[in-house]
């Protein structure tokens, strides 16, 4: 099994560890719920090193980059983030992933741990027909570096004592290459899967302790504390945002969860792996879609149950569900029948042989108070 360069960190921490995605990860210090509310009031630390990071360099990264995402990377500029995904070649999906412009050369893709060698693999195969070598232009740097997601409102403005550079007007999925607690070329970005704001901070695994010091003596005045992957999960769900292996995979494509809006068909992008296909099902429709739910009746719904109609006929499948900790409501997100999709749609959870009503809603399901 993989460890991270925080890993004795979290073990000398008392964390419970599990294995994750090949690595020895935390998935909780004291408690989901009391972790999740945590980031949601304050600000809290995941060690998300296990997630895999890709160079894409040279005069034909876009073109390369532009064939093989969903989004249009063309309308990236340096200091932008985009979130996207790899079509998989036969309507699913291989990864979603974030995308980092550098410079009109050079990219910086983030992917899922568990997917980085099928990423890899999957974009190595196509390189050279762009011209790009696998090992030099297309890179794998994912077991060189080391991350941490410091979220939470009070994130930025603990993070800006330890920036040589202003950090806490940053817009919403932007970067800045920036000297951090005396580490020169890390990387800030202001993106994250929590919801409540924050950053996430790239540097060499060499500079892990350095980094994890820095962060948590500057974090101190605002009770900063680690958090583990327990509390990350339901935190990106109480947002509605996709976990690759559940509400996403190699069969479900971008239009059917709902991911139309990373998936782009201007005159600027051009062809892509499967444009035809996602083109067919925008026009004529998907015979499921991914929706938020909340449910009426006492339970709790987790991946894998079934989703039925008021007759007890199956209509569908949960791919996420649980107690949402800040909402204190039982949510989930599902594919269901198109006919069922509308918000508002009254749908029957299946918990062993009973049919606990939901309805379908909204995401997100946890909206910040303003």
């Amino acid at each position: 099994m993989k460890t991270t360069a925080f890993t004795e960190k979290h073990i000398a921490l008392g964390a419970k560890m599990v294995p994750f995605a090949g690595y020895n990860m935390p998935v909780e210090y004291v408690g989901i719920n009391e972790e999740h509310n945590h980031v949601r009031n304050g600000v809290g630390v995941f060690d998300v090193s296990h997630m895999g990071e890709i160079w894409v360099k040279g005069p034909n990264a876009l073109p390369f980059l532009q064939y093989t995402t969903s989004n249009d990377v063309s309308v990236l500029v340096p200091g932008k983030v985009q979130y996207s995904c790899f079509p998989n070649g036969k309507g699913g999906i291989v990864d979603d992933l974030l995308v980092y412009c550098i410079d009109n050369v050079t990219y910086l893709l983030v992917v899922n741990a568990s997917n980085v060698d099928k990423d890899y693999a999957h974009l190595a195969a196509i390189a050279p027909k762009f011209s790009i070598t696998p090992g030099k232009e297309l890179y794998n740097a994912s077991d060189e570096i080391c991350q941490l997601a410091v979220q939470g409102p009070l994130a930025l403005k603990a993070m800006q004592k330890i920036c040589d550079k202003k950090v806490t007007d940053m817009e919403y999925y932007t970067f800045q290459k920036l000297n951090i607690a005396g580490i020169d070329d890390a990387i800030f970005s202001t993106t994250g899967y929590t919801g409540s704001g924050g950053c996430e901070i790239y540097v060499a695994n060499e500079d892990a302790d350095k980094l994890w010091n820095a962060v948590f003596e500057a974090g101190k005045e605002f009770d900063i504390k680690p958090i583990g992957l327990g509390a990350r999960d339901t935190l990106r769900l109480e947002m509605g945002f996709c976990l690759y292996g559940n509400d996403i995979d190699d069969t479900t494509s971008p239009i059917e969860a709902g991911l139309g809006w990373i998936t782009k068909f201007s005159e600027a992008k051009g062809d892509f792996i499967d444009k035809e296909y996602m083109l067919k099902q925008k026009s004529e429709g998907v015979t499921r879609k991914l929706v938020g739910f909340e449910l009426v009746d006492k339970g709790i719904p987790r991946h894998g149950y079934p989703v039925c109609d008021v007759n007890g006929t199956e209509i569908g499948v949960v791919t996420s569900g649980t107690m949402g900790p800040a909402i204190k409501k039982p949510v989930g997100m599902a594919y269901v029948a198109p006919g069922f999709s509308k918000t508002g749609s009254e749908i029957f959870i299946k918990v062993r042989d009973r049919l606990l009503k939901a309805v379908v809603v909204k995401t997100p399901f946890y909206k910040p108070l303003q």
